[in-house]
């Protein structure tokens, strides 16, 4: 196809038509995967990973989402993945360069969708292989300049963009250069707020420069109540830089309209009602081949005293650049730990098998968590796991747990707890799994799965936690069962109490205990369900791995009750009525909610378990739970068909939400026979 020469004004529009490829390339020793000629492709969603707190999700045109710990703090506004890549012009990094080289002054803005076609351009994406760094790149050819921008994280620091200008030619060059970010968010601004109140929000924003440390402070007048009473922000998003020592600062975009007509700018100190933003405003002058960089560094949720601590820091130290590096550099080195405990470091000729094996296993232990600590548990987030779930037990065996050792073996405590002879003690420990780095899956493109990632405690040191959806937690135990296998019984511990009288399970599992999905009139997205996608195979690969590695454990639990049941409040209607209806089989029952609710606030998470007569939790042995789960299956079976989806809620792996009611599971029917074969094997033969 023949392409027409087009022109605005005198200006003859550059074709920048180029393949897209791919390959491996060295950056400062480190290994980056490129995209060459990436803008040629559909623009698309990257997460950029860390080993702390910290989550980022951006397009590849530019406009991205961050923060710590969860959407409620952000540090680039949390929308759906559409409104952030919609909002690449005025979110994330901004780049604008006066370029003069002889008396000939050009106007250049990288990475931007601004101008398109007025030079030739090559733009390269890059991102490492642990997934913590991500580089944008543009070549301009007539200029001889390239400009790139990294995103890294820093569990010190907070997030850090370093921008570097490259003079490819043989002639010395004189930039002028303002860059820096946009669209900064308060501390406290809610994501709720900010989706339905931006504009309010927008009027309470305060933004201040610190000029003598050259600080940037974003916060709210005050918190956004619908009350007359005065509600004080206390905390503030701090950003700073690092590099062009003698740059002017602007805290808004105000500014940048003038800039690109040539204007002058002034430093700005105070600016009211408007979004927030950090640039530096500097002339840089590249002798031929040189190369200049500097970093934009931000933070969240900073008190009075961080502030202050900050302030000091940078107006004492002189290797600023040199810690901010090291402590990106710890970071990559401690993903590179938790990626190397589950197994996911191979070296092999297939370098991108053995990488993406590497993403794989980043990505499971993200969701169901790892053994930070192999074997090793903490006396004291044992207690705190126990007393949690079940006060009164935990005054029962005080003595017990006083006894054990600040740090053991996993092996030894269900060793100890087995000699005491009490199934609720044995069965405590069992399910304690001291697991970490696990949240929830959720991102922009599901906001409905609010995550959080919570790994470290109020003093700074690691948290023990996971929570995830049934289905992404134990689809990924199956893995990491593989790599620390002496837990895999534990797993099957925490699988069947998971699971109801009636043989489903509930929605989410957590370190704190089981939770369920509840109606909600006014959220389309609130409906009650049973989700028992790949509930049979999960189970199956658990009790097949428990048979490989420990031969007869399980055996022994067949007849000893030390299982129980959840008691999600869900009533699933009789035959008649599935058959009437089979798209609304469950009634939620609000009573039962209620007493449970009461239940759990007297003694912990067990509440949420069936109680006996005598007011304890309700213990069968492990027969009646396998029986359990395998009954409501083939109480659904339709003879050469499958297994009926009746309980409201899709089963992934091979239906979906039009078809739930009315469809059937051949996959669930094909593992249903493979669990039986198995049962009869293992437990009635031999």
């Amino acid at each position: 196809m023949t392409q027409r020469q087009i022109h605005i004004g005198k200006q003859l529009l550059q074709q920048n038509k180029t393949e897209v490829s791919g390959q491996y390339v060295k950056i400062e020793g480190e290994d980056f995967y490129q995209i060459a000629n990436y803008d040629q492709m559909k623009d698309f969603f990257i997460s950029v990973v860390s080993d702390s707190n910290h989550w980022m999700f951006i397009s590849t045109r530019g406009g991205l989402t961050a923060g710590r710990i969860n959407a409620q703090s952000a540090l680039f506004p949390y929308y759906t993945d559409d409104k952030i890549s919609d909002g690449s012009p005025f979110t994330g990094s901004r780049t604008i360069a006066m370029v003069t080289a002889g008396d000939k002054t050009s106007l250049w803005e990288p990475l931007s969708e601004q101008h398109a076609g007025a030079y030739k351009l090559t733009r390269n994406l890059y991102k490492n292989v642990y997934g913590d760094k991500l580089i944008f790149e543009e070549i301009n050819h007539d200029l001889g300049l390239t400009f790139s921008y990294a995103w890294r994280t820093s569990d010190k620091f907070g997030f850090v963009k370093t921008s570097k200008l490259v003079n490819n030619s043989d002639q010395a060059v004189s930039v002028e250069i303002l860059d820096g970010i946009e669209n900064l968010i308060p501390y406290g601004v809610e994501s709720d707020v900010q989706n339905s109140l931006s504009c309010l929000v927008d009027a309470y924003k305060k933004n201040e420069l610190q000029a003598d440390s050259g600080v940037g402070l974003y916060s709210m007048s005050s918190i956004l109540v619908d009350r007359a009473e005065p509600s004080e922000a206390l905390s503030t998003t701090a950003v700073w830089s690092v590099g062009l020592p003698n740059s002017k600062k602007l805290v808004s975009s105000i500014q940048l309209d003038e800039f690109r007509q040539g204007s002058n700018i002034e430093q700005e100190t105070d600016v009211r009602g408007r979004r927030g933003a950090y640039f530096v405003n500097d002339t840089v002058n590249l002798a031929a081949q040189a190369a200049e960089s500097w970093s934009i560094v931000a933070d969240l949720n900073q008190g009075p005293a961080d502030v202050r601590e900050l302030i000091a820091f940078l107006n004492s130290n002189n290797d600023i650049a040199e810690q901010i590096e090291s402590d990106i550099a710890l970071g990559s080195l401690n993903l590179a730990r938790i990626v190397g405990t589950s197994d996911g470091l191979q070296v092999t000729e297939d370098r991108l098998s053995a990488n993406h094996h590497f993403a794989n296993v980043l990505f499971n232990v993200m969701r169901g968590g790892l053994f930070v600590d192999n074997y090793a548990v903490d006396k004291q987030d044992l207690i705190g796991f126990v007393k949690g779930f079940n006060r009164g037990e935990f005054e029962k065996f005080a003595g017990f747990f006083a006894e054990l050792d600040d740090s053991f073996h996993y092996s030894d405590l269900i060793a100890a707890a087995e000699k005491q002879g009490e199934a609720s003690l044995q069965r405590l420990c069992m399910e304690y799994l001291p697991l970490s780095f696990s949240r929830r899956h959720g991102d922009p493109s599901r906001p409905w799965n609010k995550f959080a990632i919570q790994v470290k405690k109020d003093d700074g040191s690691q948290l023990l936690n996971y929570e995830g959806n049934w289905r992404d937690i134990f689809q990924n135990w199956e893995a990491l069962s593989l790599s620390i296998p002496n837990y895999v019984e534990s797993m099957i511990c925490k699988f069947v109490n998971a699971t109801t009288a009636d043989g489903y399970n509930p929605y989410r599992i957590t370190k704190a205990g089981i939770d369920w999905e509840k109606p909600d009139p006014s959220d389309p997205w609130a409906n009650i369900g049973y989700w028992g996608d790949h509930q049979i195979i999960y189970l199956l690969k658990f009790l097949e791995f428990s048979n490989d590695h420990h031969p007869g454990t399980l055996r022994d639990f067949l007849t000893r009750d030390l299982f129980c049941y959840a008691n999600v409040p869900y009533q699933i209607k009789g035959y008649e009525d599935l058959l009437k209806d089979p798209h609304n089989t469950i009634d939620f029952a609000e009573d039962a909610e209620e007493i449970i609710s009461q239940r759990v606030e007297q003694v912990g998470a067990d509440g949420r378990l069936i109680w006996d007569k005598n007011d304890s939790v309700y213990y069968v042995n492990l027969t009646e739970k396998l029986l359990a789960t395998v009954l409501s299956k083939l109480s659904n079976f339709i003879p050469e068909g499958g297994i009926w989806l009746n309980t409201q809620r899709p089963e992934w792996n091979d239906a979906n939400n039009a078809l739930v009611g009315y469809g059937v599971s051949m996959v669930t029917l094909y593992y249903t026979r493979r669990y039986q074969q198995y049962s009869a094997r293992s437990f009635l033969c031999g």
